[in-house]
């Protein structure tokens, strides 16, 4: 997986912008939705901010206050060095925080959690709890059919093929999943959970 979004940092944002391999998918809705979670995410409180899996820096550049991107990818990481100048970069792993406990207000992420299974997950959670009081995350949602959990084969623009693994969650479920906390948004393609 690592590799993966590695090799994938230069065209990682045509999946939110609907270019490239996604500018003929039907997806009713994404702009706008997507717009929704830039203003939400725009209107968290101002403080210490831990972005965890950073990526490109797309909705890191969002963030207000102090904020921290962290990603594995230096590729990744040069990306959101230009999308969000205002923030400090670090690379490291997500399951083994290279920071001290308690050393952020909030730990927010986006598409990670979606991409870790039951172990990691947890393991994820008490990471983040270590370092920050507060959790935002923002998850996939289950489409009519999808199953909740998943492999997906992946195709980047040099014809490479990946196998990603994928879970979705309502928003109760989440929560749930989490031990407690609100939902933000639920719409048709995101859920957005505050714990």
């Amino acid at each position: 997986m690592k590799t993966y979004y590695d090799r994938r940092a230069l065209e990682y944002d045509d999946w939110w912008l609907g270019r490239g391999r996604f500018a003929e998918r039907e997806r009713p809705g994404w702009d706008e939705e997507v717009d929704v979670l830039a203003e939400l995410i725009g209107s968290l409180s101002p403080g210490r901010t831990l972005d965890v899996a950073c990526g490109t820096g797309f909705l890191t550049r969002h963030l207000l206050g102090e904020v921290v991107g962290l990603d594995q990818s230096e590729r990744m990481l040069s990306v959101a060095r230009e999308q969000a100048p205002g923030a400090q970069f670090v690379q490291g792993d997500a399951l083994d925080l290279p920071f001290e406990d308690g050393e952020f207000d909030r730990l927010f992420t986006s598409y990670f959690y979606c991409h870790l299974e039951k172990d990691e997950r947890a393991r994820f959670l008490k990471e983040a709890r270590r370092v920050a009081r507060e959790l935002v995350i923002v998850a996939s949602v289950p489409g009519a059919d999808d199953p909740h959990e998943r492999y997906e084969e992946r195709v980047l623009n040099d014809g490479s093929r990946w196998t990603v693994y994928k879970r979705v969650f309502t928003g109760d479920r989440l929560v749930d999943e989490l031990g407690g906390g609100e939902v933000l948004h639920e719409g048709r393609w995101f859920v957005v959970v505050r714990a």
